[in-house]
Formats: C-alpha cells, structure tokens, sequence
C-alpha cells in the first residue's frame, strides 16, 4: 500500500468508490429513509444539549438521572466545549456564536486543579482549534490575521502550555496528568499508557503550524518517537510505560484501550502533515498487529515481546479499528473486521466494553455501553467509502437502541449493564462530540464535512492567499474536525508563502480554456462567489473564473495513484 493512497483516502472523504454490494444482509437498509434518521439524531443531539445547559452547565458533564452537573476532567464546562463544532456541522450557527461568546468570557485555565494531559488535549486543545477553524464558516467577524490569530486559537495555546511542563521528561514522553497552576506534582507517578503518549501531533503539529512556535509538534513528535523507539523486537508496543525509565509495565500488546490513538495519530498526522515517516511507522505496527493479534478477523491481546495471546477479548474501543484501516485503503479487511464488531452489537443493542471472544459474551464486571462512538465512527468512514447499506442499517439501529436504552428526562444515561439495562448516571461529553455527530454525517451525505474539494474559500493571510474549507477534514480522536489546508497559511518561510498560490496559477495555466468555481472570502467575514481571483504574487493580476458542474478541485473515482494531495486538496496527475 502506499502512502499517497494512505493520504488521499481521508483526504477525500469520498474515498474509494467500491461496486455496490449484492442482495444481502445489508439489502433490507437500501429503503431505509435516511432523512428521518438524520433528524431523530438532531432531536437526540438538542435533548442531551438542551438539558446539559439547563441542569449542568457550567460542570463538565450531565449527571442525566439526577438532573445536575458533575466536574470530571478539569472543570473546563467540557460538554459545551466538545459539543462546539457538532453544533456547526447540525447547521445551528446562532448557538455556535453564542457559545463562543460564552468560551472567551468564562474559561480559565489558570485554576488549581489536576488534569489529564490526554483528555485536555483531546477534548480541549482539539475543541477549540476545530472551533477556531471553522468560525469564518459559522460567521463570526475574524480579525486580522485570521486564521493565523483569533481569541479561540490563543485560548487553545494557552490550555496547550499548561500541558507542556508533562513533557519534561528524560525520555521526552509525558506524565499522565498535570497541576494547571503549579505543573507536574513531585509525587506524579511515572506511569502512562501509550495512547496518552502517543495522542498529541494532530493538536500541537495544528498549533504550531497556526501559531508558528514549533515547541508543540516537537514535543509531540519526541514522545511519538520514544514510543517507536522502545518497541519489542517483534514490532509491537505494550499498554504502560515509565516515561521516566522508558521500562515496559504492562505488557499486553492489542490495538484497544491504553493504545488505540496512537496507532491512530500515526496515520492522521502522516495525513495532516504528508510524513512519510509518520506513516511507515504505522505500516510497520500494522504488519506486527496481523502478524502475532489478528485471529478470523478478530484481534486479541498478545504479550508484546512473545507474541502470545493474554486476553482473546474485543474491546469496545476497538471498534475504531476499521474506520482506520479505511483510511490506508484497506477497505476489505476493514469490512470483515467491522461486520464482526456489528454481530456483537445486534446481541446486546450495544458494544460491552470487554467481549469475550470465544465464549461469545460479556465479561464481568465490563458489561456496560458508555455510548461510546468507534463502531459508529467506522460505520461513517466506510460508508463513504464503499456505499455499503449494512452500514446505514448500523446507525439505525445504533439510534434505536439508545433512545430505547439510554433516552431519559434529562438526557441520555451511560448503560451500566447491556444485559439488564441497568443505567448509570453519567453522559459523557463524547457522546455530543462523536457518538452524535458521527451519527448524523453517516445520514447526511451533503454536509459540508464531507466536500469533495469541488466548492473551497480563498482568504488572504499575512503570508499570501490561502484555499480554507475544501474538505478532507481530519478528526481528532474526539472526532473534533481539523482543516488541514489551514496548516498552511501561516508559513513563515518566504518561499512557502505563496505555495497555495503557486499550485493555482500551475492549474489554471494548465486548464486555462477550463471552467471552475470558486468562493472567495474576505479578511472580515464570509464573501460572496466572484469571478475573479487575484494572482496576489504577481502584483494582483486578475484572472476570470466562470461557474461550472465541473471543478479543478475534484474528487473522481479513479486508483488513488493517479491523484496528488496538496494542502488537503486532491489534485489530477493526469490533467
């Protein structure tokens, strides 16, 4: 597999266009009426919202069955934070603005309190970067700058910073939690998982390419490296290490909890930032995964330097697995995979998070469903990459099963036991981050996300012009949206300056008897379409464009080696 068809399958979150598949166990879906499901997520998301802002807020999360608030991972008022972009991409721009409003008046990290420098960074850090990103969208007047600068992008820096003291380690991978005011405490075990290592370049690689400090991406690159470094001789990595002696505590190696989004950030942060090498680790760790974990399309956890199964269980968390192997083209095995994680769920309604494999049955003690999002995660990815109705007829009954289950007055309960369903009072903040607004893009096939690069916006920087909003969006493990073409505005090299410019002006010589779209946005607020684009390096030339059902910035279904991704565009080699 190589790596530009790794990069152009999220890139292009049309993806791969496979023949539709025969009748089938999928087959009952083709009639399944799409539009109603997609606003029967809209009412679950504005349930669950509505009465976290009635009851909640300003908690962390919902407690759905008492009717109140709880702090659980910094008092940051997660649920709204994390609930931010999914607002946008259910089109309520009214709220979104009102709750960015909200954020820059009443957040403050500067409080004496313990936080996950993991879930900071995912939730926090990745909300208001993808927030800050979209905003020119949700219409909100930018300043100046923009998207190089703005009060939510200073906001996501400055609650990176109270993370970095976690990095001043001898081997260069982070302690798991830190002290927002006073760093990390003097009695902080040394011990993290791998996950909260290796789970920070979407994040901190963004910021330093917006904010042009290169502290972040490289603190996150040293720990990804460590990681790699102090892998066992047969490619694979355990579930906890001493991030002070790099020694291995817990040995099981497997692709679920306390791994998963490393294995993860490895191939979306080869994407974002078109790494090679952050890719062929990955392809490396993925040769040793089917090697010594892979069992009739099932993985298991093995003991990293022998290879021996430890725990023949299915995690929940696993079910991102598919979504990933999509993403490097790996559609087939992705499929099997999934459909295997999709039989677990018709049998109870919900993933357990522990499944054992071979007694086909919970685990105890491990029964419950968190409404968690991987499978749903996977079902979107792979819908938009095969069509497959089985995958629609995973989200009907993924919306089923948790308005029958988990639906209660004040929102919707984490299912303590799959078996009974038993509730737990307690809604994740995930649950509006992913769970819903993964939902809501496998029913929505013409949202904005998932643009095929055929419609963008032109915004001038400080360093040149710019191409914003054309899709290949890249989710952060909270499934917070990341713009990768935004990592380039805010060169500060003069010879990168002009880069976008530069591919524009070499395909619009080369098409220039072509028609095109093209949108272009001002440096204060949304534009409207124009006809001109201006050739900002050559003296602000002016060049005719006229609309057409045809764009240069198209998404076609061909062999993913004829196309070129460039700054999260897809271009044609043969044109």
């Amino acid at each position: 597999m190589s790596l530009l068809r790794g990069l152009g399958s999220l890139l292009c979150l049309c993806a791969l266009r496979l023949p539709g598949p025969p009748a089938g166990p999928g087959a009952a879906a083709r009639g399944l009426d799409v539009a109603s499901y997609r606003e029967r997520v809209r009412a679950m998301f504005y349930h669950a919202y509505e009465h976290y802002l009635e009851s909640a807020f300003p908690y962390d999360e919902l407690r759905p069955l008492t009717c109140d608030g709880q702090d659980t991972w910094g008092s940051f008022s997660l649920t709204l934070i994390d609930a931010l972009d999914t607002l946008l991409i259910l089109g309520n721009v009214s709220e979104f603005q009102r709750v960015v409003t909200v954020l820059q008046e009443g957040l403050d990290f500067d409080i004496d309190v313990n936080a996950s420098v993991f879930e900071t960074n995912i939730r926090v850090v990745g909300g208001l970067l993808s927030a800050h990103l979209l905003s020119k969208k949700a219409g909100i007047e930018v300043e100046v700058g923009w998207p190089c600068s703005g009060p939510l992008l200073r906001m996501a820096e400055e609650a990176a910073r109270k993370l970095l003291p976690a990095f001043q380690t001898p081997t260069g991978m982070p302690y798991g939690t830190v002290n927002l005011l006073h760093g990390v405490n003097p009695g902080e075990t040394p011990v993290t998982c791998t996950a909260g290592i290796g789970t920070f370049i979407v994040e901190f690689a963004t910021l330093s390419h917006l904010t042009g400090d290169p502290v972040f991406e490289d603190v996150a690159r040293k720990a990804l490296k460590a990681l790699w470094k102090n892998r066992s001789d047969i490619g694979l990595v355990g579930n906890h290490i001493d991030v002070v002696t790099a020694k291995w505590v817990a040995q099981d190696a497997g692709i679920g909890a306390g791994v998963d989004s490393y294995f993860e950030y490895l191939v979306k942060g080869a994407i974002l930032l078109q790494d090679e090498e952050l890719m062929s680790m990955f392809l490396e760790y993925n040769k040793a995964i089917k090697n010594y974990t892979k069992f009739d399309d099932w993985y298991l956890w093995v003991q990293m330097y022998k290879g021996t199964v430890s725990m023949p269980v299915f995690q929940s968390l696993e079910a991102y697995w598919p979504g990933l192997q999509s993403l490097i083209g790996d559609v087939d095995n992705a499929m099997r995979t999934f459909l295997n994680y999709y039989t677990v769920w018709k049998q109870f309604g919900g993933l357990p998070e522990f499944y054992n494999i071979p007694q086909g049955y919970t685990v105890d003690k491990r029964e419950g469903y968190p409404l968690r999002p991987e499978l749903i995660e996977s079902a979107m990815y792979l819908y938009r990459a095969t069509r497959d109705p089985t995958l629609l007829e995973l989200g009907r009954d993924a919306v089923e099963s948790i308005e029958k289950i988990s639906k209660v007055d004040c929102g919707f309960a984490t299912i303590k036991d799959l078996r009974d369903h038993r509730l737990d009072n307690r809604m994740e903040s995930f649950f509006l981050a992913e769970t819903v607004k993964y939902l809501y893009l496998l029913f929505d096939p013409d949202n904005f996300i998932h643009n095929d690069g055929s419609v963008f916006d032109v915004v001038i920087t400080p360093y040149g012009e710019c191409v914003l909003n054309a899709g290949g969006y890249i989710f952060n493990t909270e499934a917070h949206p990341i713009d990768p073409a935004a990592l380039h505005c805010c060169r500060k090299r003069k010879e990168e300056q002009w880069e976008v410019e530069d591919l524009m002006r070499e395909f619009y010589s080369l098409k220039k008897n072509k028609k095109f779209t093209l949108k272009r946005a001002s440096e204060h607020g949304e534009g409207e379409s124009t006809k001109d684009a201006t050739d900002a390096s050559s003296g602000g030339e002016k060049r005719t464009s006229k609309k057409s059902s045809h764009s240069l910035l198209s998404c076609p279904s061909q062999s993913f080696n004829s196309k070129l991704a460039v700054l999260g565009q897809v271009f044609l080699d043969n044109t």
